[in-house]
């Protein structure tokens, strides 16, 4: 089979960046104090985070997931302080 001809397939790719356990959380810290403030006081501790989602064309599964972990590593996340998960999964029309 050619290259022109393998069918490519939109993707849904659904990212999360999240800081490393140990790494300070200004961000985090202040939501806490304001959910405290706001008598949330069950509360025990917030991290932010990032959420993407990425729509993307491959061929298939494992090409899609190679492209989303390219892309994480490169750019998307800090690999010193960062870490992050993702789930790929074709578009439905």
């Amino acid at each position: 089979m050619s290259e022109a001809t393998i069918t490519q397939t939109h993707w849904l790719a659904r990212i999360y960046v999240t800081l490393k356990s140990g790494v300070v959380d200004p961000q985090g810290d202040t939501i806490l104090g304001a959910l405290r403030q706001l008598h949330f006081d069950s509360v025990a501790g917030v991290r932010m985070g990032k959420y993407l989602e990425v729509t993307l064309t491959a061929a298939d599964d494992a090409a899609a997931r190679a492209t989303v972990e390219a892309m994480c590593t490169t750019l998307l996340a800090n690999p010193v302080i960062e870490r992050y998960t993702f789930e790929v999964a074709p578009v439905t029309s």
